[in-house]
């Protein structure tokens, strides 16, 4: 009995690296040919801008919040890449898909976390970073878990996240007293337009539209050009933000 059930469970299995393998053979088909380049030329360019603003950060804080913020980028662009880029076995292109979607939500309080540290203080800036960081690995295993969970359900939850900190922006707006007049309210501008420009990203992304070159440049291609967009915005706010304070 127990060899009738194995069997039947290996031949599951078997049919569904099948479908695995027929689906990707089809993406193979239709996939933009610069599917994960916009990512791959970013990460680089993400290392360099992150162990810059690490290098200069001016405190122990601020560096440790400046390395979360970069190390998550890095992880973001980089793992998106060498999912998108390559040809990979069922097994391996599941984890990889697991860790890109993963990763959306570890990027979104990676990219809080230095502006809790720079903008907040003692027990409204630990209670925002357990939030948002809480939220983030329930969000990692809910992605790893639920691999088959619908876009209409998971896109939602980043764009949720992502503006959570908007129940704190007194407490931001408080906290830009310690920079000037100019550097704040160009920090604040800048990580409201990164949250707009995530927001959009987001939405092309659950609706899959505008795709306007299947073939080179798709939809996916428009979704990863915002979070690029955003990432650099937030960057040079985080940047501002932190080169003030030396």
């Amino acid at each position: 009995m127990n060899d009738m059930i194995r069997g039947r469970l290996d031949e599951a299995v078997d049919r569904a690296h099948g479908a695995v393998d027929r689906a990707q053979d089809k993406l193979a088909e239709v996939k933009p040919k610069l599917r994960g380049w916009l990512h791959a030329g970013t990460a680089p360019l993400a290392l360099a801008a992150g162990i810059v603003l690490i290098a200069l950060s001016p405190t122990e804080g601020t560096r440790i919040a400046s390395t979360v913020f970069a190390v998550s980028a890095m992880i973001l662009f980089t793992v998106s890449a060498i999912y998108h880029r390559g040809t990979w076995s069922p097994r391996t292109w599941a984890f990889l898909r697991r860790f890109d979607h993963a990763n959306i939500f570890i990027l979104i309080a990676g990219s809080y976390t230095p502006f809790a540290v720079l903008f907040l203080e003692g027990a409204t800036r630990a209670t925002l970073l357990a939030v948002v960081w809480s939220a983030a690995i329930l969000g990692v295993l809910f992605r790893v878990f639920w691999t088959d969970a619908p876009r209409w359900l998971y896109t939602p939850m980043y764009i949720a996240l992502g503006w959570s900190a908007v129940f704190f922006y007194p407490q931001f707006v408080a906290g830009a007293d310690r920079f000037s007049a100019s550097v704040s309210i160009a920090v604040l501008v800048l990580v409201a337009t990164g949250g707009v420009l995530y927001t959009i990203g987001g939405v092309v992304y659950g609706f899959k539209r505008p795709d306007p070159a299947p073939t080179w440049f798709g939809f996916h291609e428009v979704f990863h050009s915002f979070t690029i967009l955003a990432f650099i915005t937030h960057y040079v706010g985080v940047s501002l933000a932190t080169y003030s304070l030396r």
